[in-house]
């Protein structure tokens, strides 16, 4: 074989395996997919409206049973437990454009005011806090000007007024990639949930509050703030649409992470923002939001626990569409 065909097969065999590397990233593209009207169909296949009943104003909270509350308090071996709160934060930047206004009024008082829903302040968001043209969860349909002037008669945080208290489970994405954090627009998908449970021997179950770090927070310290979340060009990394029916198989009663429920750019055939608002409205799933895990994730690594108590208590605010709050984890 001469040297000029020989270089001509070895350049079709580059252009061979770059074409089989293409197809076989497009097939794991197809297997992501969300399409819009995928997307329409499980808005009755996945939800829960109804399952509780009617009236039902709490959702998936529902699945936290006096046997799932058991489970959960004999997780506790050592007593020590961890904040999943970030710190008050008061500096206005490009990701905090409303921080808590903190006035020292005097020597033994102060005032605290916050708009905490948003990519900054730690909080959980309640039933009553995303809607679907007009429509919450379990069918609730408010009349604006009664909300405005009376807050939400129904799916208000005020249900959530005696706590929360089952099993938490950290699902660590960059520790499984062997990064510090994600980077902005990184898609989070079922294999790397489930990858995780795997080389940390747990499953998730019912009842159970997921927590999902994505490195927010490290990143933030490391970078500085950027655009993030919703906002025109902002750049989140997060569960891709194309979870939805996994977190219901699972049936997970809460979902957290450290920052709101999406990543940005999301999936074409689904809403910016899907799985958070997805969860609160059809899956009656609240959402833990912008909860600072990276302590969590130091104190679970050093344990090889990835599992955990956890407790959270809102503030009891009648037909508030959420809380700031303070979750805590005990192993």
């Amino acid at each position: 074989m001469t040297r000029t065909r020989i270089g001509l097969v070895a350049c079709f065999a580059v252009l061979l395996v770059a074409d089989v590397d293409v197809a076989l990233r497009a097939q794991a593209g197809d297997r992501h997919a969300v399409s819009a009207e995928q997307y329409e169909r499980w808005k009755k296949e996945l939800s829960n409206w109804g399952r509780w009943g009617k009236d039902d104003e709490i959702g998936a909270l529902n699945l936290i049973t006096p046997a799932k509350r058991k489970q959960a308090a004999a997780l506790v071996k050592e007593g020590v437990s961890v904040s999943l709160a970030a710190d008050a934060d008061t500096m206005k930047a490009v990701d905090n454009p409303n921080p808590y206004e903190v006035t020292h009024i005097g020597i033994a008082t102060d005032r605290i005011a916050v708009e905490y829903h948003g990519i900054a302040h730690t909080h959980l968001d309640s039933l009553a806090h995303i809607n679907e043209r007009g429509v919450f969860y379990n069918g609730y349909t408010p009349q604006a000007d009664a909300v405005v002037k009376e807050g939400h008669a129904k799916n208000s945080i005020h249900n959530v007024k005696n706590g929360v208290f089952t099993r938490g489970i950290l699902i660590d994405i960059p520790r499984l990639k062997g990064v510090p954090y994600l980077e902005p627009g990184t898609p989070i998908y079922v294999e790397d949930l489930e990858a995780w449970e795997k080389r940390a021997g747990v499953k998730v179950s019912a009842g159970d509050a997921l927590f999902v770090r994505t490195g927010v927070w490290a990143r933030r310290k490391a970078v500085g703030p950027w655009l993030r979340g919703r906002a025109e060009g902002g750049q989140s990394a997060g569960l891709h649409p194309s979870v939805l029916p996994w977190l219901k198989a699972r049936d997970i009663a809460l979902l957290g992470s450290d920052h709101p429920q999406y990543v940005s750019p999301g999936a074409p055939g689904a809403p910016r923002g899907a799985v958070h608002d997805f969860a609160l409205v059809y899956l009656g799933v609240h959402l833990f939001d912008n909860c600072d895990l990276e302590a969590l994730a130091d104190a679970a690594a050093s344990r090889k626990r990835w599992e955990f108590l956890l407790t959270a208590a809102p503030l009891a605010i009648r037909g508030g569409t959420g809380s700031p709050l303070n979750p805590i984890a005990t192993f």
